[in-house]
């Protein structure tokens, strides 16, 4: 796990206004705005950070993904400006600090898994909500916890083979 720098607190901001802005400004609902995002190129710009060296705006990047999947009002569920900034914040710090693709985040924290702990986590540091949430979903990427995984996995299939 990496700390949360500079650079990465720059990229969770960014990320945090985009994903505010995408409830005033597109006309799709905020799950597939999201969807959209994380499996989207300019995600991948911002899990490699090439997106500080760029100069697009906000409606740049509403664009980008428009010429990526084409225009969109599907679904109306909105979520509120305050829950998609601090999911921005959330994803972006989670995909920095774990080193994992915005796919990967996505993929294991779905956005109303995540919008659905706003009220009790956002007051909390952003590490440790990415911590909490993890662990409310018995999620570990601990050392010790996957070699654990590991020999719990083996002792399964060495079982399996010995009753056959």
């Amino acid at each position: 796990m990496r700390p949360l720098d500079r650079d990465g607190i720059r990229l969770c901001k960014i990320q945090a206004e985009l994903f505010e802005r995408s409830v005033l400004s597109l006309d799709m609902s905020s799950e597939i705005f999201v969807r959209r995002f994380m499996k989207s190129k300019v995600a991948e710009e911002f899990d490699s950070a090439s997106i500080l060296d760029d100069t697009k705006s906000i409606e740049d990047i509403f664009k980008d993904l428009d010429n990526q999947y084409g225009p969109s009002n599907y679904g109306s569920v909105k979520y509120d400006l305050d829950s998609m900034h601090w999911a921005g914040y959330f994803y972006r710090c989670f995909s920095y600090t774990y080193n994992l693709s915005s796919q990967q985040v996505y993929k294991i924290l779905p956005l109303k898994d995540v919008v659905s702990v706003y009220e009790p986590y956002h007051t909390l540091d952003i590490e440790q909500s990415i911590e909490r949430l993890l662990e409310d979903k018995n999620i570990s990427f601990k050392e010790e916890d996957l070699t654990k995984k590991g020999v719990e996995l083996l002792k399964e299939i060495r079982n399996k083979k010995k009753n056959k």
